[in-house]
């Protein structure tokens, strides 16, 4: 279910009722399932088959009015500057939205940018939203830097910027909830033109989750990949967000989708593509960081306060965080989980 494959986990879910049919959890779980299967059946039913059009075609941010009443943050002739990054975070922190043409502005431009590959120089490597209640203000903010320093800020693509995450986790019900429906599918798809790995100096690759379910894949072969969609349950775009490194060889995925990749693999790649290691994020390590595979493969995660164990560690500036539950907007059935 946290996967997205719906069928699969409804036919779970019935056979759970089948055999404990005065379950009320089951029973629960089993009709919230249901429901999503039938939603997303219409929602096929009802799609055109032309060609899909971009929800920026239906736009009109100039035409868009700022009530009077409204004090916070502006764009200075509809660019980013340093002003209003300093603004916007000042009102976020102070548990404030931004009015919504600005919200658009600021992605509307991002969605045509991110049409081009730009060499990396400082990256953020993936699942910027569904971890917290406040992934709308991280989101617009690394949007705005991106915006503000284009040559020098860059952001890869997670496996939680995917729709399947993002309804189950709790993105797209926070971005309906502060804004409109119109809106997530926006965000949709500009995640969908992030890249999926950047290659620095033509050394070292990073991406979000890891290396390949079979070998052979080349750097060409990661460019000519396809990202302007949803990620399929298998293939090298699949693997790009969500493999994890071992250290023994080979095997399927505890997570169900991709793989876990030995240090074999990871030195094979490494000599086929004439690379030096990969930085990979995507795990939890207490210390921040881990060095695997001889030195060949660094998996860097820096969410500082993302649970007890890590709020433990050595981690400088932490923030009080705001007292609103975490994943406030996700599915009924992840908030259950967290229970």
């Amino acid at each position: 279910m946290a996967l997205g494959k719906f069928k699969a986990a409804l036919k779970d879910y019935e056979t759970v009722v089948r055999v404990r049919p005065n379950d009320k959890d089951a029973r629960m779980k089993y009709q919230e399932c249901n429901k999503i299967v039938k939603q997303k059946a219409f929602e096929r039913a009802i799609a055109s088959d032309e060609i899909k059009k971009s929800v920026v075609d239906s736009l009109d941010i100039e035409n868009m009015t700022i009530e009077d009443d409204y004090v916070g943050p502006k764009l200075d002739d509809g660019n980013v500057t340093l002003t209003f990054m300093k603004e916007l975070m000042d009102w976020f922190k102070d548990q404030k939205k931004i009015h919504r043409k600005c919200a658009y502005q600021v992605r509307f431009i991002l969605f045509i940018m991110f049409t081009i590959l730009f060499p990396p120089t400082e990256l953020f490597n993936g699942d910027f939203v569904d971890r917290g209640s406040f992934s709308v203000e991280v989101i617009l903010t690394l949007f705005g830097f991106k915006l503000l320093y284009p040559d020098n800020f860059h952001l890869l693509r997670g496996n939680h910027e995917t729709d399947n995450m993002n309804q189950m986790y709790g993105f797209e019900g926070e971005v309906k909830a502060k804004y409109t429906a119109q809106m997530f599918q926006l965000f949709s798809e500009v995640f969908q033109w992030l890249p999926l790995a950047q290659c620095i100096n033509n050394k070292v690759l990073v991406m979000h989750g890891g290396l390949f379910s079979e070998d052979g894949v080349t750097l060409e072969d990661i460019r000519k990949i396809d990202r302007n969609r949803q990620p399929p349950d298998s293939g090298p775009m699949c693997d790009l967000l969500w493999s994890d490194p071992q250290p023994q060889v080979q095997s399927i995925s505890k997570r169900g989708v991709s793989c876990q990749f030995g240090p074999d693999v990871t030195e094979r790649f490494l000599e086929q593509n004439n690379l030096d290691y990969i930085i990979r994020s995507h795990e939890v390590k207490t210390e921040g960081y881990e060095v695997t595979h001889s030195g060949k493969c660094i998996t860097v995660f820096s969410a500082p306060n993302y649970c007890v164990l890590i709020r433990k560690k050595k981690y400088v500036s932490l923030q009080p965080h705001p007292n609103v539950k975490p994943m406030a907007y996700a599915n009924t059935l992840m908030q259950l989980g967290m229970m």
